[in-house]
């Protein structure tokens, strides 16, 4: 029995005994005891989003909650954490500088990239008010209040430095939180954008204010010029370094791995360059390049390499989340931990930490509403719930506790500020941190539901359940499933009663979108959504023609930017794509002039038929995406009136581009003969690659042979995508 004893004593330890080395307590820390903490925060961000999906608690608030726990554990009771402990303590001892320079890039970067250009475009007058006059108005007002309230008898100069520092406004927060809740896309990037540029200017106030308290003076045309250096010049930088990345792209055919490569070091490379080597924001260079990217880098990758990269970013934003609201949250309870004789020299610091998040959010209250008529004017406007929203997600993070931590381990000397004051810096921006995190993160979603903001309209909710019922109708189409030569037949009843989410929609028998027909059916509003529907897939059929090379990317770029503008006048005007086209395609007044002999003829002639060639590729895809959509939408909506009235638009627009078509079989035939000759050329090219995947995936080619053939036929496309269209036939034929 006594060794039944001993065994059964013993059987935890060599269950735990694969954990111990995280348990055991260590003399001396080493460096490898990092990944410890990073394998853990990954553990722990699976385990929390896995448990919080389908909830309203925002993952990152959590994942705070989850850092502040392990660094309590660490700091402030008697039960070390060993090895794990170790990592916890190197993790949280990490320079400001270092926060920003190893996590930004990528984030920022990633939700730049992800934005819609033609979005950023319309939301951009309102992203800087609040990022540049906004984040100034913030700093004296916060400024202000820290002077004329808090008993430490700060400088001006200080109390505007911890002003400044407090105003950065994290886009690692918010973004994530507003990815979770899905907010209307319009309110999404105006938050997301100014969110990122408030990051980048409040650095630079802070710099600003930083370089004051260091004994530096400053006329206000020296403020003017370190500002306008600062930002206009790391705009500069993020533009460069997307010009050259983006033509280097454009010489890289059909390589996922390369492309991916390129864009995740061009975002290192661009921050270094701009904050290290020639001493700008290498936030705002990032944000730059991520936009330019969104702009011209997106149609540069193709099919599969674009999804590739998507996704590559996405598990990118993912992890760098995980692990720095987790840090973020080691920080602040090691902040607090640690620095305890703060607490003894100031008895009334958490109330003076509430009193200032009170502050932050009147700021920011100041701020939106002397911004809001210029708000209301520009871009989409804005109407009072969504500036309730834009009031209440000012929400802190890694940015202000990194410029914190910088001011903190500075080495300026104790004459200047003295090491209470880094304290407080400290305490107080990761009080805010946890206190926006905590209140603003987590109501937000409420908020949003008490506002009726993540409601779907009625419009929305007709389709979903007509989507519902065309599925049900599909169930249909798949009763010859039932029935199979080794296994038998099915019981179909079961296979119904199985697929709940359509027994209550079958019940009723009913379909909503012929139910609607008397129901106001020709409601401006059913309109422009059916509209938005039509110009979706019209906007999805030119992404498929530039993966199967029937469009080159300057082609698909025009096509997509004259979507874009449609569908924001869908809602009180008919279908307009071809008038964003119609400049493009014809002739400008200039060519007339080239005419005349005082230019080359082979030269005009080229310039002639290329302008031609685009035209065609234009009107071309122009009706060939419409004709795609009209399909779908019928096939999808049937006979209903207000299909017929936006598939009669959609073939009203297309007279211009068939015109000109007819006429050019008639003037210029060696021009469409040119251009079908290369679709069908890439057609069959990429029909001869899915053949030969599928002869390797069916077992009748081995991988060796299946991609020698693959590369010879890839070095073909190569060459056609390389080789412009036949305009040299033309020019020969000149005298």
């Amino acid at each position: 029995m006594e060794a039944i004893g001993e065994v059964t004593h013993a059987l935890p330890y060599r269950l735990l005994a694969p954990f111990r080395l995280l348990i055991e307590t260590s003399s001396d820390s080493d460096p490898v005891d990092a990944v410890i903490f990073v394998g853990l925060s990954l553990v722990l961000g699976i385990a929390c989003r896995h448990v919080l999906s389908g909830t309203r608690v925002p993952y990152t608030v959590a994942l705070l909650i989850i850092g502040i726990a392990l660094g309590s554990l660490e700091y402030g009771s008697n039960h070390k954490l060993g090895k794990l402990g170790d990592g916890i303590r190197l993790w949280a001892e990490i320079d400001g500088d270092l926060l920003l320079a190893v996590f930004l890039p990528a984030l920022l970067f990633e939700s730049a990239f992800s934005m819609e250009v033609h979005q950023i475009k319309r939301c951009m007058a309102q992203m800087i008010l609040l990022a540049g006059p906004g984040v100034l108005i913030s700093t004296f007002c916060l400024g202000l209040a820290l002077k004329l309230t808090f008993p430490y008898d700060w400088s001006w100069k200080i109390s505007l430095l911890l002003g400044g520092l407090l105003n950065a406004t994290d886009p690692v927060a918010v973004v994530a939180l507003f990815k979770e809740l899905g907010a209307s896309k319009k309110l999404s990037t105006i938050i997301e954008g100014e969110s990122m540029m408030n990051d980048g200017i409040a650095i630079v106030v802070y710099q600003l204010f930083y370089k004051m308290v260091l004994g530096q003076s400053f006329t206000w045309a020296t403020v003017i010029e370190f500002m306008a250096k600062v930002s206009l010049g790391a705009v500069g930088i993020g533009i460069a370094f997307g010009i050259a990345s983006v033509l280097w792209l454009g010489f890289i055919f059909n390589d996922t791995v390369i492309e991916i490569a390129l864009t995740l070091a061009v975002s290192y490379i661009a921050y270094f360059t701009a904050q290290l080597g020639i001493d700008v924001s290498g936030v705002l260079a990032v944000i730059t390049l991520g936009m330019f990217y969104a702009a011209y880098g997106k149609t540069a990758s193709k099919g599969g390499s674009q999804q590739c990269l998507h996704h590559f970013w996405g598990m990118v934003a993912y992890i760098a989340n995980t692990l720095i609201f987790i840090l973020s949250g080691v920080i602040i309870a090691k902040g607090v931990l640690v620095d305890s004789k703060t607490f003894v020299n100031h008895g009334y610091l958490w109330g003076y930490l509430v009193l200032l998040y009170v502050f932050v959010q009147v700021s920011r209250c100041i701020v939106v509403g002397v911004l809001f008529p210029f708000l209301q004017y520009f871009g989409y406007g804005l109407d009072l719930k969504e500036t309730a929203i834009l009031i209440w997600s000012g929400l802190r993070g890694v940015v202000a506790l990194a410029l914190s931590l910088s001011f903190k381990n500075s080495s300026v000397s104790l004459t200047t500020i003295n090491s209470e004051t880094r304290s407080l810096f400290v305490f107080f921006t990761g009080g805010i941190v946890f206190l926006t995190l905590i209140i603003n993160g987590s109501t937000t979603p409420f908020i949003l539901h008490f506002l009726g903001m993540d409601k779907l309209s009625a419009t929305k909710r007709c389709i979903l359940d007509h989507t519902k019922y065309k599925m049900l109708k599909k169930l249909e189409a798949f009763e010859d499933l039932g029935d199979d030569e080794e296994l038998g037949p099915a019981d179909w009843p079961t296979v119904k009663r199985n697929i709940a989410n359509l027994n209550t929609l079958e019940e009723g028998n009913l379909d909503p979108h012929s139910a609607s027909e008397n129901e106001g059916n020709l409601d401006p509003t059913n309109l422009k959504y059916i509209r938005i529907r039509l110009l979706n897939v019209v906007q999805a059929a030119y992404r498929r023609m530039l993966d199967e090379g029937r469009i080159t990317q300057a082609t698909a770029k025009i096509l997509m930017q004259s979507v874009d503008e449609a569908i924001d006048v869908a809602s009180h005007e008919p279908l307009c794509d071809w008038k964003g086209l119609k400049a493009i395609v014809n002739f400008p007044n200039y060519y007339k002039f080239l005419q005349t002999r005082m230019f080359p003829q082979k030269l005009v002639t080229y310039l002639t038929v290329k302008r031609r060639e685009s035209a065609c590729y234009i009107c071309a895809a122009f009706l060939h995406a419409h004709r795609i959509a009209q399909r779908q939408l019928h096939d999808f909506l049937g006979d209903s009136s207000i299909t017929s009235i936006v598939i009669n638009e959609s073939v009203a627009e297309g007279e211009e581009a068939r015109k000109f078509l007819e006429d050019g079989r008639q003037k210029f035939p060696e021009v469409l003969r040119d251009v079908k000759t290369r679709q069908v050329t890439y057609s069959v090219l990429n029909h001869l690659l899915d053949y030969v995947q599928n002869l390797e995936k069916d077992g009748l080619l081995e991988e060796t042979e299946m991609l020698h053939l693959h590369d010879a036929v890839q070095t073909d496309l190569k060459k056609l995508s390389r080789n412009p269209c036949s305009v040299h036939s033309f020019l020969g034929a000149l005298p």
